[in-house]
């Protein structure tokens, strides 16, 4: 199961607000605005997103996977007691951030419930669970019990037979929508999750589809970057990529749930050309308004871009996400080489810099994927119907 990475959505879809309650227990008082968009937050000092990936076990072998899983947990994973202090340094930040509990699978952690009920006690939490049989009835109920605000469901084909193709497992695709409708049933508000590839991009018409069908609050669009896993995949090209996000703005901007799109920040470009009445747009990525921790502890600016920032087992994280040197020179768009240093839209896009680090060894270059960089502007419509 991927983690939640550094999102990209324009207000124009940021309306619903989820199936009556989001969850059982509400969120954390300090966390509330974070997940509308605090306008105000400084990401210089607090994240909007901390990812912790609980384990890197997991029964799937998902094409994609960026944490390339195993089927064992590790034996040097943060203990209980360490990723309380983790909890306790998310809740530092101010205002707090969404916690994120990724993966692996986390449920191959037995003290997960223990865990979620306490950050979920301090900070506003979500959960991305495989969708393995462990995602039954029973699992989704004690998230609700927990306190757990969202949980993500990755759905990534349009069909059975394809989607279990793709995560490697018979029975992911009717575990993902089983688990979607026990989320219904006890109040846990979902999103679903989907990775885009050159094989996979026909499918999207169809999830979205599906996405407004199960209920869910959010639909989030990776944008493959090849780490892990991933980069045995064929990812697309400039000019597709270009299309896909018209597309995405096109079929969700009067949807029910909102887009999110991860490593493709080039949509909030996109997104404000084809938009009648522009609104403002997210300028998260990658160490700047995310940060991403390991199942051991290590501290990385996205679990897409994998340069060893520190480790929590040493350093707290709010010194570490403020003070290292790598985090801070991707927070400044002025440092960066290329079309991407140049463009107008380089502070509220500034092009993945995990994709950036993946192609080149360079998290400071261009995002080869975008468009705009590419020099391929004229090929995307600015208006008009887009057919994917």
């Amino acid at each position: 199961m991927c983690a939640h990475d550094a999102g990209d959505a324009t207000d124009s879809n940021r309306r619903n607000t989820g199936h009556g309650s989001a969850s059982r227990t509400p969120p954390h008082p300090r966390s509330r605005a974070v997940l509308s968009g605090h306008p105000g937050r400084d990401y210089d000092r607090s994240p909007l997103i901390v990812t912790w990936e609980a384990t890197r076990a997991c029964s799937l072998v998902c094409d994609h996977c960026r944490a390339d899983a195993v089927s064992e947990r590790a034996s040097d994973e943060l203990d209980a007691a360490a990723v309380r202090n983790l909890i306790d340094g998310v809740a530092q930040f101010d205002p707090s951030p969404v916690f994120v509990v990724s993966g692996g699978d986390p449920l191959e952690r037995p003290d997960l419930f223990e865990l979620l009920a306490y950050a979920s006690d301090r900070i506003t939490t979500a959960v991305t669970p495989a969708p393995t049989p462990r995602l039954d009835r029973e699992a989704v109920e004690r998230f609700a019990d927990a306190g757990v605000h969202r949980m993500a469901i990755s759905i990534d084909r349009a069909t059975e037979r394809a989607h279990d193709d793709f995560r490697g497992e018979a029975g992911s695709f009717e575990a993902a929508r089983r688990a979607a409708r026990h989320a219904k049933e006890t109040g846990v508000s979902i999103q679903i999750n989907t990775t885009v590839t050159a094989g996979t991009v026909g499918d999207l018409p169809a999830i979205a589809d599906m996405v407004g069908s199960l209920g869910a609050v959010a639909w989030e669009v990776f944008f493959l970057v090849p780490v892990g896993r991933g980069a045995e995949l064929d990812g697309l090209d400039p000019v597709r990529a270009g299309e896909v996000a018209a597309w995405l703005y096109d079929r969700t901007r009067h949807a029910r749930f909102k887009l999110v799109t991860v490593e493709a920040p080039f949509y909030r470009r996109i997104a404000h050309e084809r938009s009648e009445t522009p609104g403002s747009v997210g300028s998260v990525r990658a160490g700047k308004g995310f940060v991403f921790v390991s199942h051991r502890g290590e501290v990385y600016p996205s679990g897409f871009l994998p340069r060893l920032v520190g480790s929590v087992r040493e350093t707290p994280l709010p010194e570490l996400y403020r003070k290292s040197p790598l985090m801070r020179a991707l927070r400044d768009a002025d440092r960066f080489a290329g079309p991407c240093g140049r463009c107008p839209y380089r502070q509220t896009c500034g092009g993945s810099r995990s994709r950036a680090y993946a192609v080149t060894g360079d998290p400071l270059a261009s995002d080869p994927l975008c468009p705009f960089a590419a020099g391929e502007a004229e090929s995307i419509p600015t208006d008009g119907h887009v057919e994917l």
